[in-house]
Parts: structure tokens; C-alpha cells; sequence
């Protein structure tokens, strides 16, 4: 079996975490709207994870201009390309 690779031919296999198949058994257990209430969990968990990040590095700014360091952070990882 050949290695699978994306568009620009760089194995797949490379970038991602190997599957955990116990995590994937009990979210295949999930009804649709379980899994996405675990998706949106995940997701605000790791906003306020950033969001704290933040806070810390910069504690003199409102929270309006927190939630705009949040978005350049967001709109930065969205162009930073994935891979080691």
C-alpha cells in the first residue's frame, strides 16, 4: 500500500497524529448532535485556552482588543501551513 499524499505530494501520513482508536470507538457511539456538542465543547475549550494566553501576555488591553489579538492569531494559524 503506497503512502498517501495532498495536493503538493508531501506524505499525510507525516502531518497528522496517529489515530486513537478508543477515542474514535466511543465518538462513533455519539449520536450526530453528541458529537457535535463534543466538537463545540473542544472548540471553546481552546478559545478560552488562547484566550487566556492572551490575557497573560497582554494584560493592559480590554476585552475588545483582546477578541482582535484573538482573530489575528486565528487568521495567522489559518496561513501558517501544517506539518513539522
Amino acid at each position: 500500500m503506497s503512502t498517501p499524499r495532498d495536493e503538493s505530494g508531501s506524505d499525510l501520513d507525516i502531518r497528522f497524529d496517529p489515530l486513537d482508536s478508543d477515542q474514535l470507538r466511543l465518538l462513533l457511539r455519539l449520536s450526530p448532535g453528541e458529537r457535535i456538542r463534543v466538537m463545540l465543547d473542544a472548540q471553546a475549550l481552546a478559545k478560552g485556552l488562547i484566550l487566556g494566553r492572551l490575557h497573560r501576555q497582554y494584560p493592559d488591553l480590554s476585552p475588545i482588543e483582546l477578541g482582535f489579538k484573538f482573530v489575528e492569531e486565528i487568521e495567522r494559524a489559518k496561513q501558517t501551513r501544517p506539518g513539522p
